[in-house]
């Protein structure tokens, strides 16, 4: 499978840079996998694809300010770190700008010495460990120092970053938004629930992983990273019960959909718990538990569109 099969063009000029007022004024296309038809709504709108029964799933992971800004300790060169994810109380697992000034042992102010953080070791794709050093508590201190991780192509600076959450969001946890889900407001989601539509919560903490270009001709060579979920037994039973019932279930997300998928056996069945996953899926992979998908537009080239261009095939082709 070649990676150049899912390249199309995408001009920078229509890539929106700034988020609207209102979350559910944003466009909508809706396609229907079965006719190939496609329509162009409002995103409120989504209440006119949903029915009583079905199950919408959504991801509430909560972003963190996870890029530092500091100046190496030695030079005063300065240097940017994006924290990936936690690995053992104070080291994190980091991209780090540029990343030949990291060397082992360096150290990293931050904030006046207020953050401090020594590069521990190299791993790999050239992420490094980093050991954090601080007096208080360390995520008042990264709330107060740290930057919202917006993704390369958005190039305005964020004024509000609650905007870079979702209005459900809780667990605190990724370096990115699920941002299916941003289009979501709170009386919307009413509004959905009132119909008689279960929301079931799953949480899957997002590492930029999940948006490397793959940098392989073979898209069967791209190596996913992993990233933790949680599965909780209520929200299972919601999932499993809208199934049995004949209800769809219905991600918000890759991210939802990844965690379910990750988390269903071969009997069709969600499986509370928690743990890592590295799911690749892409054409010829044959869903479990999933039916609908509601997601953004994504980078030509991407695992994310390779997730969505496998929407309307059949056989098993997935790599756990």
């Amino acid at each position: 499978m070649d990676v150049k099969d899912f390249y199309f063009d995408l001009p920078q000029e229509l890539i929106a840079q700034d988020p609207l007022e209102d979350r559910s004024s944003s466009r909508l296309l809706v396609l229907d996998k079965k006719t190939g038809e496609i329509e162009h709504h409002t995103f409120r709108d989504i209440v006119s694809y949903l029915k009583k029964g079905d199950c919408l799933v959504i991801n509430d992971t909560k972003v963190i300010p996870a890029r530092l800004f500091g100046v190496k300790e030695d030079t005063q060169a300065k240097i940017e770190v994006l924290l990936l994810k936690r690995k053992e109380n104070d080291i994190w697992e980091t991209l780090v700008k540029p990343g030949k000034k990291a060397k082992p042992g360096t150290v990293i102010s931050f904030g006046d010495g207020l953050l401090k953080g020594t590069v521990v070791d190299v791993i790999e794709d050239g992420n490094r460990l980093i050991q954090f050093s601080y007096e208080g508590i360390f995520e008042e201190i990264l709330d107060q120092l740290g930057q919202m991780p917006l993704p390369p192509y958005i190039t305005h600076q964020l004024k509000d970053k609650n905007r870079y959450q979702t209005v459900y969001a809780k667990h605190e946890g990724s370096a990115a938004a699920p941002t299916a889900g941003l289009h979501f407001t709170k009386e919307l989601l009413k509004e959905i629930e009132d119909m008689g539509v279960t929301i079931a919560h799953v949480t899957l903490h997002v590492g930029l992983g999940t948006f490397r270009p793959v940098k392989v001709d073979n898209v069967l060579d791209h190596h996913m990273h992993s990233e933790f979920y949680v599965v909780e037994e209520e929200e299972a039973k919601k999932v499993n019960d809208a199934k049995k019932n004949g209800g769809r279930v219905i991600c918000v997300g890759t991210t939802s959909c990844r965690t379910v998928e990750s988390a269903t056996g071969e009997d069709g069945i969600l499986k509370a718990g928690s743990g890592w996953t590295d799911i690749f899926i892409y054409p010829g992979y044959r869903f479990k538990i999933l039916d609908g998908l509601i997601t953004n537009f994504h980078l030509p080239e991407s695992t994310l569109v390779m997730l969505v261009s496998a929407g309307g095939t059949g056989s098993c082709a997935a790599r756990l």
